[in-house]
């Protein structure tokens, strides 16, 4: 069994508090869940009113497809998430 963890810094540029924040984080973390099936949460940055860091978590016995669905997370948000920026993405598999 694999666990492979996509780490996304996101900004959400012109969000001027943290309840404006929020209410552009909700629904992507919910489209997120939703649309693949994957564990998803805001792991850092919570306290800052433009950055978060999102994980999202698939496990798997097979790596390969694993990190493909990964990359297509993040391929996904920076393509079709106009309210926010993707800074940089990390996948990781844990064995």
């Amino acid at each position: 069994m694999k666990v492979a963890i996509l780490r996304m810094h996101v900004q959400f540029p012109g969000s001027d508090s943290l309840k404006a924040k929020r209410r552009r984080l909700k629904p992507l973390l919910a489209r997120l869940h939703r649309e693949f099936n994957v564990s998803v949460a805001e792991v850092d940055f919570q306290d800052r009113w433009r950055d978060s860091l999102l994980c999202c978590a698939i496990v798997n016995t097979d790596n390969g497809h694993a990190q493909r669905s990964l990359q297509e997370i993040a391929s996904w948000v920076d393509t079709n998430w106009p309210d926010a920026t993707l800074v940089e993405e990390k996948i990781e598999v844990l064995q």
